[in-house]
């Protein structure tokens, strides 16, 4: 096999991985929140928090918190608010896009 065509091929497999795969609402919902609150760090952490949330109340609450200038560490101000949210029921269905 060619070298070049080796090369070239992993550097193909290289850019698909940096691409995001969604496969669920709650996936996406993470993703929306943490490019709301310029956390891209923890990711993980808001699409666990959109398993258990309401995404309309979650979506709600991060843009009023990046909406206010005094906030430096957004993230870490959600997290301290979004325990007066009330949590979703567990019947929900898994929300996969198809």
């Amino acid at each position: 096999m060619n070298k070049s065509l080796d090369v070239s091929y992993l550097d193909k497999l290289k850019e698909r991985k940096k691409e995001s795969r969604v496969y669920t609402v709650y996936q996406a919902v993470g993703l929306i929140l943490a490019a709301i609150l310029e956390d891209e760090k923890h990711k993980s952490l808001y699409m666990k928090l959109a398993k258990n949330y309401k995404p309309s109340d979650l979506i709600a609450l991060a843009k009023d918190i990046s909406q206010r200038k005094k906030i430096k560490k957004r993230g870490a101000y959600f997290m301290k608010v979004i325990q007066n949210l009330p949590k979703q029921k567990n019947g929900r269905k898994n929300n996969r896009f198809h």
